[in-house]
């Protein structure tokens, strides 16, 4: 394990997670007992752990999975705004509890569950608490979650509840659930936290880059991807990193982060030429997932996307429900509004010309549209009453001559 701040190295640890010098962001160093290859991983089932050799599992330990990973990969070919770029859409709406956390708890919650902890502990905006809750539920585990009192979205919310979680609302954001849940931690070490500063958590996520190559045939010139609390971003770049390392891929993408204007504390701090985030103390966006005015993960963020030679954007309110209902009346894609962003911010250096014509981008949908069924509801739709079948038929049939 590494600390990206300091430089020091420690012997792996599950209750390793911040580094015991000066508090940095560590990231773990896997160093496979077996090389890895496409040609051994492609006999292995689909999902996150068909990367056995590049994932941290300790031996003789069973993972605690859900079938989660090899989300589809989608050509998205009606939307004409992107004048000849040719756009995929990997839609993590499809995991188990319908967004990418699932990459990340069935790593974070087996190692949970191989530390012997007690019970597992999240700040959240909605989707990494339904997904620790469910993984915490198949571990046979306690999940307790600590959201922001009515700043969750309803669907990620009732997911929650079904599974079984203890639920802690806290009046404030995001930002203050997490301190409430490091000084939990802090106090009572039977906890294990999930939040994105664990590391064993992004390992996961990176697998994220290992499918995009391997269902793609090859790399993206552009990885576009949501960004809150900026850990998914870091992830997917990290997982890149290792297959170049491995000689399984010979370039690399230009990673994206684009930001809800509202709550950019990234974007803002990359227009500006600042080398650390412009903090948001009252982060306000209809994307509730990346509703995160301080970041945790940023200084990895920051790395991944000056490393790549790619870029922050933000975009607006109205740019990312247009988004949303581009992907799903264009291309059959439900997304909640934070997914939406990606697309919104591709339009976006398209139109600038950023990303230019014949190149080849890859979207990341990060979380199905029925997490957040409100804004589905505000798209609006053509709504008619008929008072019998009759007039049913005839309303029906009116339609069509239109």
């Amino acid at each position: 394990m590494r600390c990206i701040q300091c430089g020091r190295t420690y012997d792996p640890h599950p209750r390793l997670l911040l580094c015991p010098m000066c508090q940095g962001l560590l990231e773990v160093e896997v160093e496979p007992y077996e090389y890895p290859s496409w040609s051994k991983w492609a006999l292995r089932s689909p999902g996150v752990w068909r990367y056995l050799e590049l994932l941290p599992l300790p031996r003789g330990v069973e993972p605690v999975s859900l079938g989660e990973g090899w989300t589809p990969l989608t050509r998205i070919t009606n939307i004409g705004d992107l004048h000849g770029v040719n756009v995929y859409a990997k839609n993590e709406g499809v995991n188990p509890t319908g967004s990418f956390k699932d990459r990340g708890m069935t790593v974070a919650v087996t190692v949970a569950k191989a530390s012997g902890a007690h019970a597992v502990i999240v700040a959240s905006t909605g989707n990494t608490a339904s997904s620790a809750a469910a993984y915490a539920a198949k571990a046979s585990m306690r999940a307790i979650i600590v959201v922001p009192r009515g700043k969750i979205a309803l669907g990620k919310l009732a997911q929650s509840i079904l599974y079984g979680a203890v639920i802690v609302e806290i009046e404030g954001s995001f930002d203050q659930a997490l301190e409430a849940v490091l000084e939990a931690v802090r106090q009572d070490p039977r906890l294990y936290p999930l939040n994105s500063f664990n590391p064993w958590r992004l390992e996961g996520q990176k697998t994220i880059a290992f499918e995009i190559v391997e269902q793609l045939g090859g790399v993206p010139d552009w990885v576009v991807v949501p960004v809150g609390n900026a850990g998914n971003i870091s992830a997917i770049w990290k997982g890149f990193l290792e297959l170049k390392r491995y000689g399984l891929i010979n370039k690399l993408p230009r990673m994206v982060g684009v930001q809800a204007r509202g709550a950019s504390p990234l974007a803002s701090a990359w227009r500006r030429g600042l080398s650390e985030p412009v903090f948001f103390d009252h982060p306000e966006t209809v994307a509730t997932a990346i509703r995160i005015g301080r970041p945790i993960n940023w200084p990895k963020a920051m790395r991944a996307v000056r490393e790549s030679k790619g870029l922050f954007i933000d975009v607006d309110d109205d740019e990312i429900l247009s988004a949303q209902r581009l992907l799903a009346r264009h291309e059959g894609l439900a997304v909640e509004p934070a997914s939406a962003a990606s697309l919104a911010g591709l339009l976006k250096l398209r139109k600038d010309r950023i990303i230019e014509k014949g190149e080849k981008a890859v979207i990341v949908l990060t979380g199905h549209g029925l997490k957040d069924p409100d804004s589905m509801m505000a798209a609006g739709a053509t709504r008619l009453i008929a008072r019998n079948p009759g007039e049913a038929v005839r309303i029906v049939t009116s339609l069509l001559t239109r």
